[in-house]
């Protein structure tokens, strides 16, 4: 959605003698980055278009009716209550002057000493115009909603429907990418469609409902280990879901999705997980980013030929030896970054020497199920009931906020010992005025 640039300084923002910081965006990177800066010597201001943190990592839970929207999200102003050096406003960035060290957002100027830029990726639909009218991403909470909304829907219409064949473009459900986003949902929806569809929908035959996982590469989570790979295979195997590899989408217009060197499939659901591309503003030029958009950034995470601006998270690009092509585009590269980056203001602000960026590879892992999950952690791999559990408690322990915590401990206990989770509700606007239909449909496809 489109904003004009509005030229007066930010209102009501407090005065300050400190140095300016100005994170832009409240992911991961940006949020860890304002938690670190607390009681520096810096006035810190922390820009997002949206006023809350979204956990990512479990969206695909939102959309399969797993967790309530709220316990995946947290206010960003409630972070910061009781820290008189940091301020948080709503705001869309719109510009960057580099020169004169001034950022242009939607609700007016703001200058500043130092600008991180920690905008995060979105959704790649690789220039196929088709995907991005028809297909379904997944890269915000809102999103997530709205797949939820689109699958419940879908059934609640397919129960009124005679023809069988009609039946199913309605039911089937095709996800396109094998990360572990796309391995996670393609083992939710299996396990709703195995064990919960068929109680909430007995006059239809859930035998016909497809649940299908295209990636366009050779194998499932192509940056985890092999072992991990071929055990995901398996678990999602166990659930029903049908694989395919080497199966690059070519097209869809809202029915028929054509596939290269595969049969074309059918549905009414295309879940689109297939990549991200960076979130651009204006004022960055072209030799300052890679071909995919990525911003080149040095070892110290400062955006090339300039000073006081820096690019951590998702956005940028840092390569070294270990990393020759960029780190991978990961939570935990985000808050490595963010770390090491509060580190180096702080040392800027007192005359000390910068660190440079240093990568340490935590593991990775996925879930595919109840109790299915695949872990590879630097000293060992695991699989099954433990790497389950061990997801489990990782996630759990990096959600912001108590509160979060206890609601998804508690969903997940019920949702654990009853399999049968409380949240299939179709919840959408009873009327939305005309040019709010606007904003939401742009809002979609931004």
């Amino acid at each position: 959605m489109e904003h004009d640039i509005v030229n007066k300084p930010i209102p009501n923002l407090p005065v300050s003698n400190r140095p300016k910081l100005v994170i832009l965006g409240g992911g991961f990177a940006g949020l860890k980055l304002a938690r670190k800066m607390i009681k520096s010597e810096y006035q810190v201001i922390l820009l997002d278009k949206n006023n809350y943190h979204q956990f990512q990592p479990l969206f695909y839970q939102v959309a399969t009716a797993s967790l309530e929207p709220s316990a995946i999200s947290f206010p960003l102003r409630r972070v910061f209550h009781h820290t008189p050096n940091v301020s948080f406003r709503m705001a869309e960035a719109l510009e960057i002057d580099q020169e004169g060290k001034r950022l242009y957002t939607n609700v007016g100027y703001v200058d500043f000493d130092q600008l991180v830029l920690a905008m995060g990726a979105d959704t790649n639909y690789f220039g196929m115009q088709n995907i991005m009218e028809y297909g379904t991403p997944m890269k915000t909470v809102s999103e997530a909603l709205y797949v939820r909304n689109r699958i419940i829907s879908n059934y609640e219409k397919a129960i009124n429907i005679e023809d069988v064949e009609q039946r199913k473009a309605l039911m089937n459900v095709v996800i396109v990418g094998g990360g572990p986003t796309g391995v996670e949902l393609a083992g939710a929806i299996a396990e709703l469609r195995n064990n919960v569809f068929p109680k909430d929908y007995p006059e239809l035959n859930f035998k016909n409902m497809r649940v299908v996982l295209a990636e366009a590469g050779p194998k499932l989570l192509a940056g985890m280990s092999q072992q991990s790979s071929e055990k995901a295979v398996v678990y999602l195997d166990k659930l029903g879901v049908e694989i395919m590899v080497n199966a690059a989408v070519e097209d869809y217009d809202g029915l028929t999705i054509k596939i290269k060197d595969h049969e074309s499939l059918e549905t009414k659901t295309l879940l689109w997980a297939a990549g991200v591309k960076p979130n651009h503003i204006k004022g960055l030029r072209e030799d300052q980013m890679i071909r995919n958009g990525r911003l080149i950034v040095d070892q110290y995470n400062k955006l090339k030929d300039t000073e006081g601006i820096y690019v951590i998270g998702d956005l940028c690009v840092l390569t070294d030896d270990d990393y020759p092509k960029g780190h991978p585009q990961v939570a935990q590269v985000a808050i490595q970054q963010a770390d090491n980056l509060a580190h180096n203001l702080k040392a800027v602000a007192d005359n000390r020497s910068m660190k440079k960026f240093k990568y340490k590879d935590l593991g990775s892992m996925a879930t595919v199920g109840r109790k299915l999950a695949v872990v590879d952690l630097p000293f060992i791999k695991f699989q099954g009931f433990t790497a389950w559990i061990t997801w489990l408690f990782v996630h759990l322990m990096a959600i912001v906020g108590v509160k979060n915590r206890i609601l998804i401990f508690m969903d997940w206990a019920w949702n654990y010992l009853s399999f049968d989770p409380a949240l299939r509700l179709l919840i959408r606007p009873r009327y939305v005025k005309p040019k709010e239909q606007e904003e939401l449909v742009e809002e979609k496809h931004d």
